[in-house]
């Protein structure tokens, strides 16, 4: 598929490229055809009305010499011819047979086009006068320039697609990689329904055993539903980071007290975090005010919480911060714990993304994060992760008002 799109990226570019460039050159073509055929009409009709000028190749302004010629015809059809030295004149029969084209036809402006030649008949004191002026020069020119654009239009064309090819692989690079993304996606969210779904089958299949005991039977159905509540986690989970993919996420923004929303987010965690062992302290810096959705904002703050208990280090401490910058205010929950990698930490937000060395010790499916960067970013914020001297943090910042 991505191999197909960057293909339309360029034969769309090089189709819109080639019509603008051959626009341009047929503009330049037709503008040059015109401007040469003025100026060689400009120059008969001053040959036709200045006989003085007669006797040498004509120059008209821009300094072009034209060949021409003139034909006189008195009124008892004696010719009389004058050039400026590029035709030979003595050719009667030339001159009568061009002369019978031009009066076979009823223009008084034309061109000879079998003989290379340009007319312009007008009428004399003593009968007509015939000028012409030899078109091989004006071709000549044409076809110079129309060679000329050809080859600028080949080799632009060249840089061009060459341009193209290299455009279509950063246009398109933000398209392979929500792709490869999607993939990667329904791989994970696959393999993280088809463990439960498999324990489910199991014990459902062991309860179908007549000599299953009554024992046998609650253990099997208290797993079963264990599963089935794992997987109905994972589902929200999942349903909710594509509410806020395609914007369907019904968030009702107010102005709010952020201090008093971290705060009961932070409530039901502390007798949590006390059967644990942990210890879970916090600074919230009071009257901090913001626009956004205070469920979204509370959900956030929990995702942080319950992701510290999960993996913070035994009998270590928590710390939950609210404090106001500027125009912003900066949320870090900060944890003891076995330091973060490098390498985990520039993944860590991305979906089903888990550490190793946690992933079998804990029932996380690696979307919280997730979630919680998207709702940062929803509210025009933004999160990070650190991890220095035995502390993990994680920081979110986000505008207030």
């Amino acid at each position: 598929m991505i191999k197909r799109l960057r293909l339309k990226f360029v034969l769309i570019n090089m189709l819109i490229v080639t019509i603008i460039i051959g626009s341009i050159s047929g503009l330049i073509l037709s503008v040059t055809r015109m401007q040469l055929e003025n100026e060689t009409r400009s120059t008969m009709d001053t040959l036709a009305h200045e006989p003085y000028r007669l006797g040498s190749p004509f120059t008209n302004d821009d300094g072009i010499r034209l060949p021409y010629f003139v034909v006189d015809i008195n009124q008892y059809g004696i010719i009389t011819a004058t050039g400026g030295g590029y035709y030979d004149l003595s050719d009667t029969d030339y001159l009568t047979e061009i002369i019978n084209e031009v009066s076979d036809t009823d223009e008084n402006y034309g061109e000879l086009s079998d003989y290379g030649l340009r007319y312009m008949r007008s009428d004399t004191i003593n009968g007509q006068r015939i000028v012409f002026t030899d078109t091989s020069y004006e071709h000549a020119a044409l076809k110079h320039l129309g060679t000329l654009l050809l080859s600028i239009t080949a080799v632009t064309l060249a840089l061009f697609l060459g341009i193209s090819i290299l455009l279509s692989y950063w246009a398109v690079k933000p398209v392979d990689k929500a792709w490869k993304q999607q993939k990667q996606f329904v791989a994970d969210a696959s393999h993280e329904l088809k463990t439960p779904l498999t324990v489910i089958m199991t014990n459902a299949e062991m309860l179908q055993d007549p000599e299953c005991s009554p024992d046998l039977q609650s253990q099997l159905s208290s797993n079963i539903l264990v599963m089935s509540n794992q997987m109905r986690g994972l589902v929200e989970s999942l349903l909710e980071l594509a509410r806020m993919d395609n914007g369907s996420t019904k968030i009702v923004l107010e102005d709010f007290d952020l201090s008093a929303a971290v705060t009961d987010a932070e409530l039901p965690f502390e007798p949590m975090f006390f059967e644990k062992g942990l210890t879970l302290e916090s600074s919230i810096e009071p009257g901090i005010r913001m626009h956004g959705s205070v469920s979204h904002l509370k959900q956030l703050t929990e995702i942080l919480l319950d992701n510290a208990q999960k993996y913070c280090s035994e009998n270590a401490k928590t710390t939950l911060t609210l404090k106001r910058q500027g125009k912003h205010c900066i949320l870090p929950v900060a944890d003891e714990g076995e330091p973060i990698e490098k390498a985990d930490l520039e993944n860590i937000f991305k979906r089903f993304y888990r550490v190793d060395k946690v992933r079998t010790i804990s029932h996380s499916y690696g979307l919280g994060l997730s979630i919680a960067q998207s709702i940062a970013e929803t509210h025009h914020g933004k999160i990070r992760a650190e991890s220095s001297g035995g502390i993990n943090s994680f920081i979110v910042t986000l505008p207030v008002i």
